[in-house]
């Protein structure tokens, strides 16, 4: 027999997950600042800034040892293995059952493939020229904007951020968010310091993986679909 007045049991609230408004919001501003910056490139033929020769200009006066050595070191993780990696891991974070993995897993790993292939078209489309090779104190090849170390490595820091922040309570999960923010923006200055990009295609770089990444958070529900809420039960029925 209910008592009159009783509260009923509160209805189980659907999983936290980003508001879709703020994505989209965040994509459209790094991708008009990207686009902003691509047309400004082209529309000057590929020819430096004064800040982006400045800094080309204090990076090969700041070359000494051990800070070439280890630029070099931390520049050669952000392409090859070590992104996918990264993204593989963050799959296995956010996944709570073996096949939520495999999709957690699958969506990373594409989310960064399809990353770096516009990357690739976009900087085969601008061909803007890198430094003078003399400059150069690593090997590069292909064209020069946008940075393709630079993008790759801010989207494998933002697909193991949303994988770290599934797995960790809120304190600790903006401290390894910070962690690998500073890991990208470290990948992109090598490549400045390195003499191998301008400034302005490390910027690009970043502009186009915020946009991207802000994008593939509102595919998360198809690779990590909520659980339905149970439904409610029904009330006991009263004594006759």
């Amino acid at each position: 027999m209910t008592t009159p007045g009783a509260d009923a049991a509160p209805a189980p609230r659907p999983g936290p997950g980003p508001a879709p408004g703020r994505p989209i919001a965040v994509a459209a501003v790094c991708a008009a600042l990207f686009a902003a910056a691509a047309t400004v490139t082209a529309v000057r033929d590929g020819a430096p800034f004064a800040p982006e020769l400045a800094a080309l200009h204090w990076s090969t006066a700041h070359r000494g040892e051990p800070l070439r050595s280890l630029a070099r070191v931390l520049t050669a993780t952000g392409t090859g293995v070590v992104p996918y990696l990264m993204a593989v891991l963050a799959g296995l974070l956010a996944g709570r059952t073996w096949r939520g993995r495999r999709r957690a897993v699958t969506g990373a790993v594409a989310v960064l493939a399809a990353g770096q292939a516009i990357r690739y078209g976009l900087m085969e489309l601008l061909a803007r020229p890198r430094p003078p090779v003399a400059d150069w104190a690593a090997r590069a090849t292909g064209y020069s904007f946008p940075s393709g170390h630079s993008t790759t490595a801010a989207l494998a820091a933002g697909i193991l951020a949303w994988g770290v922040l599934h797995r960790t309570r809120p304190g600790a999960g903006r401290l390894w968010c910070a962690l690998l923010a500073l890991w990208a923006a470290g990948v992109g200055l090598t490549r400045i310091y390195l003499g191998v990009h301008w400034a302005g295609d490390v910027l690009a770089g970043w502009f186009l993986a915020a946009a991207l990444l802000a994008l593939a958070l509102l595919l998360e529900p198809l690779v990590l679909p909520r659980p339905a809420p149970a439904a409610p039960e029904a009330p006991p029925s009263a004594c006759p």
